[in-house]
C-alpha cells in the first residue's frame, strides 16, 4: 500500500477515535449536569444506534483532516492541525446544520445560549484526538 494510502486509512481511524472521544465528551457533560448547569439542552446518549452515525461522521471529518499532514512537509504539530480543521467542523455545524438541518436557528440557539461554545469544545476534543491518534498511529 502506497504511503499516501496508509495515512488516509490512520486519518479515517483516528477520525473515528476522535469522534467516539468527542461523543463521550458530551455524554460526560449531560451526566455531570454540565450542560443543563448552562442551560443547554443537548442530550448526547452512549446508544450504539445514535454513535455509530456520528463516529462514522467523524471519520468522514479525519479524511478532510489527511490533506493538513498529507504531504511529508508539513507532518509536524498533529494535534495543533486537529484543533485548528476543529474549527471548520464547528463553523459547519454553527452555520449549516443547526439552522438548515436540525431547525434549531444559527448556532443552535434555540437549545440554548451556550450551544455554540459547548459545539466548538466538543469539536476541540475531536480534533486533539484525532491529531493525537493519528501521529501515534502513523509512527513516525
Amino acid at each position: 500500500m502506497p504511503k499516501s494510502s496508509a495515512l488516509l486509512a490512520v486519518c479515517f481511524v483516528a477520525g473515528l477515535l476522535g469522534a467516539l472521544a468527542s461523543c463521550l465528551f458530551l455524554w460526560g457533560c449531560n451526566e455531570l449536569g454540565i450542560t443543563r448547569f448552562i442551560g443547554v439542552n443537548l442530550v448526547q446518549s452512549i446508544d450504539i444506534k445514535k454513535l455509530y452515525p456520528q463516529i462514522f461522521i467523524g471519520g468522514l471529518w479525519g479524511l478532510g483532516y489527511f490533506f493538513t499532514v498529507g504531504i511529508p512537509r508539513h507532518r509536524r504539530y498533529w494535534v495543533r492541525k486537529g484543533i485548528w480543521f476543529s474549527a471548520i467542523m464547528s463553523l459547519t455545524a454553527i452555520f449549516y446544520l443547526y439552522p438548515y438541518v436540525y431547525y434549531q436557528g444559527v448556532a443552535g440557539i434555540n437549545l440554548g445560549i451556550l450551544t455554540p461554545l459547548l459545539i466548538i469544545l466538543a469539536n476541540m476534543v475531536w480534533g486533539v484526538f484525532t491529531g493525537f491518534f493519528a501521529r501515534l498511529l502513523w509512527g513516525r
